[in-house]
């Protein structure tokens, strides 16, 4: 499976995603959905009884559901229940909530929008842009963080081709940049900027994305220069 992780926002509550190449369809975080649908302090203890319940009364969904490495909160990679997004409009009939109606037109829409977006990748960008337009930031600070996913983009596919592994390797190598410029670990800078959930790129400053993105820039040039060497 050729994976995308990312992050998408319902009400302003975080889902993480992975889009499969081969398959062409998201996969949703069943607790992150569970937790929307239900405001549940135990989201994880919902879907176990749930699960349970679903087995018993023979329902495939519980058997069939896969389990992929999300990040969590604490910047790692764990295994996670997954569904695609026609496995979860029938998880929503299991689960008694007035989000139900709205959360499957937006299940709708991120499906249509991912197909549009590979047929023309600039609407992509366009969405991204009204996203964080309509969050209120600044029309230097929208083109600063464009160009701090470009850059970083351009790094991991580096980490890719020298066999770095998804997931806490890519942490770890992420730890000792944020670590360089800021002197903190990426952990560590989240709990200074009292964050939790929050993507930390989203709550940088002009000057920290500045300074994030300079260091992985340097970081890829540094490995370019070593591969023309060698």
């Amino acid at each position: 499976m050729t994976q995308k992780n990312t992050l998408k926002l319902f009400e302003d509550k975080r889902v993480r995603t992975v889009w499969d190449n081969e398959k062409e369809k998201w996969y949703l975080s069943i607790i992150d959905v569970v937790e929307i649908l239900t405001d549940s302090p135990n989201p994880r203890k919902y879907w176990s009884v749930l699960k349970t319940r679903l087995k018993k009364e023979g329902s495939q969904l519980a058997t069939n559901c896969s389990q992929l490495k999300l990040q969590s909160s604490d910047g790692k990679f764990y295994k996670t229940d997954v569904a695609d997004v026609e496995q979860l409009f029938r998880m929503i009939q299991s689960i008694p909530s007035p989000k139900a109606e709205p959360f499957k037109m937006w299940l709708a829409q991120i499906a249509r929008e991912r197909l549009d977006e590979i047929e023309d990748p600039e609407q992509g960008i366009d969405r991204m842009l009204e996203y964080y337009h309509r969050k209120g930031y600044s029309t230097n600070w929208i083109n600063q963080r464009l160009k701090s996913i470009e850059v970083r983009k351009e790094l991991t596919d580096e980490w890719e081709q020298r066999g770095v592994k998804k997931g806490q390797e890519y942490a770890n190598l992420t730890d000792i940049l944020t670590h360089g410029w800021s002197g903190l670990t990426t952990k560590e800078y989240k709990q200074y900027k009292n964050m939790k959930k929050q993507s930390l790129r989203d709550n940088m400053t002009n000057l920290e994305l500045a300074l994030n993105t300079l260091a992985e820039a340097t970081t890829q040039k540094f490995q370019n220069s070593i591969n023309q060497k060698l």
